[in-house]
């Protein structure tokens, strides 16, 4: 192969050059020239600056050295900066302690450049107690931060590309608290405003979610800075293998997206690329793309290795864009003596010495403390207001939760609704948020594209800046989309954040199965979700309870999913007028976690051992009150009305007292939340037990069939429940 050169400039980037001959490697890497920004040749970057990326680079590098050399101390999976620290350090100098950034998994660098010391980062290297991020719970370099004097980092995943979407939520919810109200947010002495930060690696941007992030930047004009740091890898996989165009052509079709890419090898173009950038979306509060080319001249991570897929040739290749030594060569150029270099890369190898020697040295998480952090305190403790105030009327559980919505809105102006058809043209598919777009606005209650995946993560970086959302998915069927958000980003933040971050969302989801809604309307998803922990479900049954368990949803601090029954919206399934209620006061809450008796045996049948409890939720409380009919005070019933936290006091307690339980569910029987509580059951009452716990639900088919025969054939109702307490009580 022949030399490469790069033609050098101190305030260009570096030309774009052309392999004369690919056959001696499968790769090309190409360092582009500035496109989409104009790099005044008038524009220098002060001689101090550089030094100080200077130093920071000697540093990172020294990092990823002595992780290297001490591999066996080192044995947490790990990545480092090594080849991205121009870019990085350019894009940590210009932001602000009002602003708001998103590292990835590689950008230890970044963190240097923003303030961080060594010694911060590499506590979290090795797992240790004193990891000021997460305590020894996550990975290198995922950091979470909130605090004076530096920008704030909302926690998130390694997962490829998934913190675009919370990310993205950060900025929606700074424009739309800045348009309420501007004084929520901080600003500089200036006055300006804070803007976002989302840093990616090149190969996240095939990610379906990443697009979802552009969408709605793009639609909705966020103040959000996409940074894509291009080194042609995505672990052994080049980009010839796996996109057909680089994020700077991709991003030109998501119109209003600006657009520029850079030299990120070059410091000094990348500092003014990114000074000139962020200030432009300070300014304009508009959404840009940064696509920088980068060398990766470190592993992919300590766990796969370069050596594994990368040839020579490739590396070498690579190296001639190396950030350290090139910026040493402006520096020449600029004057600085050698010698003051060479002190400042043998000062930053005595300081990661005496940082990594602390680190090894520091205490391990005490392992009493796993538990700590799953969920901030809830906000609710105990039932309060008045349940069925005098005078009130009667209201379906579609209006009940019409009306809790339109209070919640009332008294919180932080509060935002959005979803799929929520807008005042429809006011949902069920017209359960009818009336309210028009009273609140189409900056409080709007429509979304069809992206379950934005909808629920987008609540993260909302839920950060003190927006409150309340969210809905059309149908609980549509949920599997944006499980990736609720698993990897949202129930993970408040415990991997050591309580920093803990997301305060209310999820409202439609469930359930009536009148033919077929295979992809109908189903029922709580199991799926009580798989998921660090998220809280609920499942009112009542309008009164839809009310009060709403409220008290939208209060809590954590992530809350409010399964909501479509059969029971209007009282419209035959049995079911009972879910009308009085309409509880303004005030009203109910603790989540807290079950109702709506039931009871009598005394005498419960003395004689003739009773039975049964446990369920949802639809299966109108099926309960309608086979009990057929026993004569034989039957006790629980509506569990939370479903996580559960009211395991009250479950257990009616147990003990009947001897006899039957737990009923809509969803599919085998393997599912209800043989799982069952077991719980066996396992807590074992002794007090006349016969084994029964289990009731729909037949184990893949989905309910749209025919209404059919569909009946699958779901419970009274009569199969009569026939399953029967056979209970010939035991």
């Amino acid at each position: 192969m022949k030399t490469l050169k790069a033609g050098t400039s101190q305030r260009n980037s570096w030309k774009v050059l052309k392999c004369t001959n690919l056959k001696a490697t499968p790769v090309a890497f190409f360092i582009p020239r500035n496109k989409g920004v104009n790099c005044s040749q008038h524009m220098t970057v002060d001689t101090e600056i550089l030094l100080k990326a200077y130093r920071l680079m000697c540093l990172a590098r020294e990092m990823a050295n002595t992780y290297e050399q001490n591999r066996q101390i080192c044995k947490y999976v790990h990545s480092t900066s090594k080849g991205h620290e121009a870019i990085q350090l350019a894009t940590a100098f210009n932001l602000q302690a009002i602003d708001f950034v998103s590292p990835y998994y590689r950008d230890e660098s970044i963190m240097l450049g923003l303030g961080f010391d060594p010694s911060q980062l590499m506590m979290q290297l090795l797992a240790k107690s004193t990891d000021i991020f997460t305590g020894g719970r996550e990975y290198y370099n995922h950091p979470n931060f909130r605090g004076e004097g530096k920008p704030t980092i909302i926690h998130q995943s390694s997962a490829t590309g998934m913190q675009a979407i919370p990310t993205t939520g950060i900025a929606q919810g700074l424009k739309y608290l800045n348009r309420i109200q501007s004084s929520l947010l901080r600003k500089n002495e200036a006055g300006e405003l804070p803007i976002v930060i989302c840093s990616l690696g090149d190969a996240s941007v095939t990610e379906g979610e990443v697009s979802e992030a552009f969408q709605f930047a793009a639609l909705h004009q966020l103040p959000i800075i996409f940074l894509v740091q291009d080194n042609d890898w995505g672990i052994s996989v080049t980009s010839k293998e796996s996109r057909t165009a680089n994020a700077y052509r991709y991003i030109k079709g998501f119109k209003g997206i600006k657009r520029v890419s850079v030299n990120g090898s070059d410091f000094e173009a990348s500092y003014i690329t990114m000074k000139k950038v962020i200030d432009k979306v300070r300014e304009k509060q508009i959404p840009y793309l940064v696509h920088a080319t980068v060398p990766l001249l470190g592993h992919h991570t300590s766990g796969v290795r370069k050596e594994f897929y990368r040839n020579e040739e490739e590396f070498a290749l690579q190296s001639t864009y190396d950030p350290l030594p090139l910026l040493k060569i402006a520096l020449t150029v600029r004057g600085i003596p050698e010698d003051r270099l060479l002190t400042m890369e043998e000062e930053a190898k005595h300081k990661i010495a005496i940082a990594f020697e602390e680190a090894v040295a520091a205490p391990e998480p005490d392992p009493e403390t796993v538990s700590d952090h799953v969920f901030a305190p809830p906000a609710i403790t105990e039932e309060k207001g008045e349940r069925a105030p005098a005078g009130n009327q009667k209201v379906m559980m579609v209006d009940a939760a019409l009306f809790a919505i339109r209070e919640i809105m009332e008294e919180f102006p932080e509060a935002v609704l959005y979803g799929q058809d929520v807008g005042k043209r429809l006011g949902g598919v069920f017209r359960e948020t009818a009336t309210i777009g028009e009273q609140f606005g189409d900056h409080r209650v709007f429509n979304t594209a069809i992206q379950e995946a934005y909808i629920i993560g987008s609540t993260v970086g909302m839920s950060a800046v003190g927006a409150k959302p309340i969210v809905e998915v059309q149908f609980a069927d549509y949920i599997y989309p944006g499980i990736n958000q609720l698993v990897t980003e949202i129930s993970k933040s408040c415990y991997l954040s050591c309580g920093k971050f803990p997301i305060q969302t209310l999820i409202r989801v439609p469930t359930g199965a009536y009148g033919g809604g077929g295979p992809y309307h109908s189903g029922s998803v709580e199991t799926t979700l009580l798989s998921i922990k660090g998220i809280k479900v609920v499942y009112p049954s009542n309008a009164a309870d839809m009310k009060g368990l709403m409220k008290a949803a939208f209060l809590d601090p954590n992530p809350v999913v409010m399964l909501e029954h479509k059969g029971l919206y209007w009282s419209k399934v035959p049995g079911t007028e009972e879910a009308k209620t009085i309409e509880p006061s303004s005030d009203y809450v109910i603790p989540l976690g807290k079950g109702k008796l709506v039931l009871e045996a009598d005394e005498e049948l419960i003395e004689d051992g003739d009773s039975c409890v049964i446990i369920t939720y949802g639809m299966g409380v109108y099926w309960s009150l309608e086979a009990a009919k057929t026993f004569g005070g034989r039957i006790s019933l629980v509506d569990l009305r939370s479903l996580y936290p559960l009211d395991e006091e009250l479950i257990y307690s009616q147990v003990r007292i009947h001897g006899k339980c039957l737990v009923l569910t809509e969803e599919q029987k085998s393997n599912s939340f209800a043989e799982a509580l069952a077991g719980k059951i066996s396992m807590n009452c074992f002794n007090y037990l006349d016969v084994p716990v029964a289990v009731v639900g729909s037949l184990d088919l893949p989905a309910v069939p749209m025919n209404i025969g059919l569909e009946s054939a699958m779901l419970p109702n009274a009569e199969k429940l009569t026939t399953a307490l029967d056979a209970l009580f010939r035991k």
